[in-house]
């Protein structure tokens, strides 16, 4: 049997071995004789073979499995599981199975492997968060530019903060435009203020005609504000982008100047966006009641198509198509515009709740869509961190506790429809110019979170010799939301400046600036004739000759 090996100088020069006539490296199987098949072969100490080596029959090599280390290779461990069995110190060949709870290195290795694997995707998945985070941040950036502004959004608002009353809110002017390839593209109209009260949780939706009759110099329909403005820019020479910017600033200020409310923010929406909007957060849900159904066949200029729009009673889905059509059409409804209006707050309601249930701003896909939705289609005045604020302010606030607030809504029925220069108008119902009734109304359903929290009650005393003064002035504070006590004259008539007295020691601190504001004057915590008795005021307010200039 010494012939299977080969011990020719050429090989050993080579530094290989071979076995059963082929080079070394190759493994061979334990030699075994019939006699003795399968079992471990003890060695003798005599049993050596040339050079010493140990051997079994004749073999010049050990038994078992010998393959030719390679360079750089690592040497086996003295003990090892799996398929490699190695003999004990007597020389026994170990062929135990590993335990059931032990690894192997090619299992080690594998979970090496997966490691690495559900690492990459890790990080791969990151990279895609962070592109779609960063997309939305730049495009967001490019729709939400600031330029507004509402102190209410701050925590421990500094009373020097707020401008007046009213303040203490945020109100969001939005209009809703038809956009590119719309007749009238740039007539709004849609016009809604979305007030939320930060302070006490609350907010309402205030809807304004688009007929609403406006005492401007072109006397127009307040939807036509925006557009007749930016069209003049632009015939004057402005950029596309100042002509807008002074469109939006003439809408803010008719509306301030109509409703008796400041303008914090806008936000103008086209059809599209609109539309695309309500697609991308999977549509939205009404419970439509009997006043809310609607049967019109109406033209959709996107299309080229007739478009019937059938809103039966009771739970309904809208898709952004129907909730389009839905929030324009007013021609079959009862009271026409008006009821549009209600349907539009309701959509808005629903969207609002489908954005927040669905997690949108921490979700950077829907981030993603909402902003690729928009497009150039939007336009507003608030910085990403304020729309940020308004979120969480949002998430806080049930939908079922939004006000609705419209001017013809019974029993508080404000305007009413009319003719003037051959068109239909809406138009106050106390006088074609007189909004008086209006902004007190709306003044008061929006009252300023800080006077409602702080309900301070205020006394008011003439102190001239102006008849009315005192209740004409108890009149205009009750408008804004102060609650009034006490309206008389005071025991003399000769003072010729105002006083404030605040009785809370600056415990109510915001009406405290509020009627310094008003007034302009600093308040003091001394009375001046100890003979008024205010009774349990917060404030007493003697009016001067000053209060006749308008104060």
């Amino acid at each position: 049997m010494e012939n299977f090996q080969n011990n020719s100088p050429k090989h050993q020069r080579k530094g290989r071995q071979s076995f059963d006539g082929m080079l070394g490296g190759r493994p061979v199987r334990p030699a075994v004789n019939s006699s003795n098949r399968f079992k471990p072969h003890r060695i003798s100490a005599g049993d050596k073979g040339q050079g010493g080596v140990k051997s079994v029959d004749n073999f010049k090599r050990g038994n078992g499995f010998h393959a030719t280390p390679q360079p750089g290779a690592r040497r086996p461990a003295a003990r090892t599981t799996g398929r490699n069995p190695q003999r004990d110190a007597r020389g026994v060949i170990d062929l135990t199975l590993p335990a059931s709870g032990a690894k192997s290195k090619h299992h080690l290795s594998r979970r090496k492997k997966i490691k690495r694997t559900v690492a990459t995707f890790a990080v791969i998945i990151i990279l895609i968060v962070g592109f779609l985070f960063a997309k939305g941040y730049i495009k967001l950036h490019s729709i939400f530019k600031g330029g507004g502004g509402a102190a209410a959004l701050q925590d421990n608002v500094d009373p020097s903060k707020l401008k007046g009353e009213g303040d203490g809110r945020v109100n969001i002017l939005l209009l809703g435009r038809g956009g590119d390839g719309h007749d009238g593209a740039d007539l709004t109209d849609t016009i809604l203020v979305a007030s939320i009260d930060p302070v006490q949780k609350k907010a309402a939706i205030l809807s304004i005609p688009r007929d609403l009759y406006t005492p401007t110099a072109s006397n127009t329909k307040i939807n036509a504000v925006f557009a007749d403005a930016k069209n003049e820019a632009l015939a004057n020479g402005s950029s596309r982008s100042d002509a807008e910017n002074i469109g939006f600033s003439a809408i803010e200020k008719q509306v301030t100047r109509d409703m008796g409310i400041p303008i914090h923010y806008h936000l103008m929406v086209d059809f599209k966006a609109f539309e695309q909007a309500i697609n991308t957060v999977g549509g939205v849900d009404i419970n439509v009641d009997k006043d809310g159904a609607v049967y019109e066949r109406l033209w959709d200029e996107t299309t080229r198509q007739n478009y019937t729009l059938n809103v039966q009673e009771g739970q309904q889905h809208f898709d952004g198509q129907r909730a389009l059509f839905y929030a324009r059409s007013r021609h079959t409804s009862s009271r026409g515009d008006f009821d549009r209006a209600e349907r539009q707050r309701k959509l808005i309601l629903a969207l609002k709740d489908k954005v927040l249930s669905l997690g949108t701003f921490s979700n950077p896909v829907k981030v993603s869509q909402l902003i690729d939705a928009f497009g150039n289609h939007i336009s507003a005045n608030m910085s990403l961190s304020e729309v940020m604020r308004l979120y969480e302010i949002g998430k806080g606030i049930d939908s079922n506790s939004v006000v609705s607030i419209g001017l013809a809504d019974p029993p508080n029925e404000f305007v009413t429809t009319g003719m003037i220069n051959g068109q239909s108008i809406v138009r106050p119902k106390a006088g074609l110019t007189d909004y008086t009734d209006i902004q007190n109304y709306v003044r008061n359903a929006l009252r300023d979170g800080f006077l409602a929290k702080e309900n301070a009650t205020v006394a008011v005393y003439n102190g001239t010799e102006t008849p009315g003064l005192a209740t004409k002035k108890a009149t205009e504070l009750k408008s804004f939301g102060y609650t009034v006590g006490t309206v008389d004259n005071a025991p003399t008539s000769n003072y010729t400046k105002t006083i404030i007295v605040d009785r809370t020691n600056g415990q109510k601190k915001y009406t405290k600036h509020y009627l310094e504001t008003r007034f302009g004057v600093s308040a003091t915590t001394t009375m001046p004739d100890s003979t008024i008795n205010p009774n349990n005021a917060d404030f007493v307010i003697i009016l001067g000759q000053d209060a006749n200039s308008g104060g």
